[in-house]
């Protein structure tokens, strides 16, 4: 495996604002869906405009596919499965063209930071040094596992042979975020090929235009027609029409909880495909009194609700903090959190807070923080936008201080850079705050003893949980939800398995 600090050595040198801004003036963006190894206009012509949220203008016409065009892209994925031409060629073939594939994202590193830059916002500092590492360390990771899947041999009766032995599910439909485009993506697309099934991909309207380049990268490199499909359009048309199709095996789905209700839904109405759910979140961290660097913990909350604008499914946005230490981190939050996001052009790589990803997003969250004060909760700090970024879907990074449990704040998934802080008094308390959610996405814990730290990871009821650190790990580690959060895996060797379905032989000798 490749560490991320060589991958971020291995990336083009830095680029300036001006150089940013004329590349991205120069791009020719491909916008035409991708099926059976060609980019195609929708069946019916129609396209939908993509907005540039950082200044409200245009960025592309970009194909706006339906249940015609999905029917098309869910054919040529079923025909290129069984041929086989993917699915039963050798593991170490599917594991060259994948690493090729990830050798392309990576080569393509500055384009595709571009296209995920002025499409939802994202910094292209960010892209470069975290979106772009982690995609081709993702691709990589499960090309390295295609040939560690293994069946097993049971032990039975002297004149039986009986294993078991995983094989790939078929067409698989996924349908990804936009606050991460091409890396969500990646975290469905390269575990699905690895297993050997095709793939058929619907990205966010908000962010389609690096998913769409990256199904021509893996063409290039050397992945066969019908293999990885894309079709951009919107989730009431393409997305519905992917999830109630009788041909898809999978539905993997990451997105709002609302919407993964309707996945469930779909497939019942369907065949009965696999739904895997990775939904919303409200994490929790809890900061204890005997924490051993406060400035550290501080700056992990802070890093935890402001990164990526706080349009992070597993955003630390509630910072439980028990109260002999509450005054002093409410101070240093205040001191260390001004200027370390500052909104700016996201194609200046000094911006570290760019647009939400559209004018109604920055509507909802500025709708939120009013609603917070009015409840009685206490800002103690609140960002600044600078006036030449009035264009742009901008909200300044905020934390409000005093908050209850039950306030809106507390409870509903901002998706935002907005933090709650609420204090408490013992661990009981703080655990019982934690799990008052509907969701379990992922928490924090801060705290020096041992005995309480296993105690609440056992406790605490979410899919990840971080000790004295936050939104850290590796491809090793799963990361998914319970409860209304979702019901299956991504990164892990398991999330690979969770393609395939498992098989029993039975051998009368």
């Amino acid at each position: 495996m490749i560490s991320h600090t060589a991958l971020a050595m291995a990336l083009p040198s830095p680029l300036t604002h001006e150089d940013w801004k004329q590349r991205a003036a120069g791009i020719k963006h491909k916008a035409r869906l991708f099926i059976d190894g060609d980019s195609v206009n929708a069946a019916d012509g129609r396209c939908f405009e993509s907005i540039n949220p950082a200044n409200n203008v245009p960025v592309c016409s970009i194909a706006r596919g339906g249940a015609a065009d999905v029917d098309l892209a869910v054919g040529a994925a079923k025909r290129a499965f069984r041929s086989g031409i993917w699915s039963r060629i050798a593991p170490r073939e599917r594991l060259e063209t994948l690493y090729r594939f990830a050798d392309l994202i990576e080569r393509e590193a500055t384009e595709l930071s571009l296209l995920d830059s002025v499409e939802m916002g994202k910094p292209v500092s960010d892209m470069m040094t975290i979106d772009i590492p982690e995609i081709v360390k993702t691709l990589r990771y499960f090309a390295e596992a295609i040939d560690k899947v293994e069946g097993t041999t049971t032990a039975t009766e002297s004149d039986v042979l009986h294993y078991t032995l995983r094989q790939p599910l078929g067409v698989v439909g996924a349908i990804s975020p936009w606050n991460y485009p091409l890396l969500m993506a990646m975290w469905k697309v390269a575990p699905a090929l690895a297993a050997g099934n095709t793939a058929v991909l619907k990205p966010s309207e908000a962010a389609s235009l690096s998913c769409l380049r990256a199904a021509e990268l893996f063409v290039e490199a050397g992945g066969p027609p019908g293999v990885f499909n894309v079709v951009s359009g919107y989730g009431t048309e393409a997305g519905e029409a992917l999830a109630l199709h009788m041909d898809v095996s999978k539905i993997s789905f990451t997105g709002s909880t609302a919407v993964g209700r309707k996945m469930l839904a779909y497939a019942g109405q369907s065949n009965l495909k696999k739904v895997g759910l990775e939904c919303g979140g409200k994490s929790p961290q809890i900061f204890c009194r005997d924490l051993a660097d406060l400035d550290r913990a501080v700056t992990s909350a802070i890093d935890g609700i402001f990164a990526n604008m706080g349009e992070v499914c597993n955003a630390g946005s509630r910072l439980l903090v028990e109260r002999p230490i509450y005054a002093d981190f409410l101070a240093r939050f205040a001191e260390l959190a001004e200027g370390a996001y500052q909104p700016g052009d996201p194609l200046d790589p000094a911006t570290t807070l760019g647009p939400l990803v559209d004018r109604n997003a920055q509507v909802r969250v500025q709708a939120a923080i009013e609603a917070a004060g009015q409840a009685g909760a206490r800002a103690i700090y609140r960002g600044t936008v600078p006036d030449h970024l009035a264009d742009g879907a901008y909200i300044a990074p905020t934390a409000f201080a005093d908050v209850r449990n039950d306030m809106s704040l507390a409870r509903d998934e901002i998706f935002g850079p907005v933090a709650a802080i609420i204090p408490f008094d013992d661990p009981d308390e703080a655990l019982a705050i934690a799990n008052d959610s509907v969701y379990g996405l992922a928490a924090g814990l801060w705290t020096q003893d041992l005995s309480l730290a296993h105690r609440l990871v056992k406790e605490i009821e979410a899919g990840v949980v971080w000790v004295n650190s936050f939104n850290d790990g590796d491809m090793t580690q799963p990361f998914g939800g319970w409860k209304q959060s979702g019901n299956s895996r991504d990164k892990c060797f398991e999330s690979l398995l969770e393609y395939t379905q498992i098989k029993s032989a039975w051998f009368r000798i």
